[in-house]
């Protein structure tokens, strides 16, 4: 019965220089290196790539920056809302800066300046 080995290796030899070059592990080596430089070349250099990934990871950092600013406003606006419902203070307030009215039993006094007089230094 014949050895396994010399069945493979009678089976190689048919194949001349591919046979050697089946015989030798290196070719292995060589095909995943071309492999991995392939796909290192794609990674790098592809529209799809490493920079794309950073240039992504740059985007969600400031959306990140914008969402903290709109949340901070957000948490503001809700508490000044609270404020309005359950507080007349704050209602007089914002009516007194923003429209100009005066409370009960309040006087209102304007000061404008004169025109035309001479500055004082």
């Amino acid at each position: 019965m014949p050895d396994g080995r010399h069945f493979r290796s009678k089976y190689l030899d048919w194949f001349g220089f591919w046979g050697q070059i089946l015989r030798s592990r290196s070719w292995i080596l060589s095909v995943l290196a071309i492999l991995g430089l392939m796909m290192q070349v794609k990674l790098w250099l592809s529209d799809d790539g490493y920079g794309k990934t950073r240039e992504l990871r740059r985007a969600v950092s400031l959306q990140r920056q914008q969402n903290q600013v709109l949340k901070d406003r957000n948490s503001a606006l809700e508490a000044e809302m609270l404020n309005l419902k359950n507080g007349n203070e704050a209602a007089e307030e914002r009516a007194r800066t923003d429209l100009g009215m005066i409370g009960r039993n309040e006087t209102f006094y304007q000061v404008v300046p004169a025109t035309g007089a001479p500055k004082s230094e």
